[in-house]
């Protein structure tokens, strides 16, 4: 996946937007709160998402996969994606998602209402 082709996803979920910040990264907002960024890693683009619990604790010693640098250190769940074999572009999506949804839960009621979110 190419910045510009994370930008367009991450830009077509509903309530979500964009500010760049920490140095050059395009960084993806619902209401207040970050789900996914990507930023440089040694000239190569990284992916950053929140994780699930079992998704991290699965994922986080694939290779091109690892914990994301300074959130995980700080005991989030958060995960890197810095190698392109890391994995697919359809599972990056899959992951992008489960973290906007993630986050999107922890939002008031009230937020997600003004925001357009509609939970299943």
């Amino acid at each position: 996946m190419t910045r510009e082709e994370f930008n367009a996803f991450c830009g077509g979920l509903v309530g979500t937007h964009h500010v760049v910040q920490w140095g050059d990264a395009d960084v993806w907002k619902v209401g207040s709160k970050v789900f996914a960024l990507c930023g440089w890693n040694e000239g190569r683009e990284a992916f950053t998402f929140k994780a699930s619990e079992l998704a991290f604790e699965v994922l986080q010693d694939q290779p091109g996969v690892r914990p994301a640098p300074y959130l995980a250190s700080r005991g989030l769940k958060w995960l890197q994606v810095y190698e392109a074999q890391g994995m697919s572009d359809d599972s990056l999506r899959e992951h992008i998602v489960a973290s906007y949804d993630m986050v999107a839960r922890n939002l008031t009621k009230k937020a997600r209402a003004e925001l357009g979110i509609v939970l299943e």
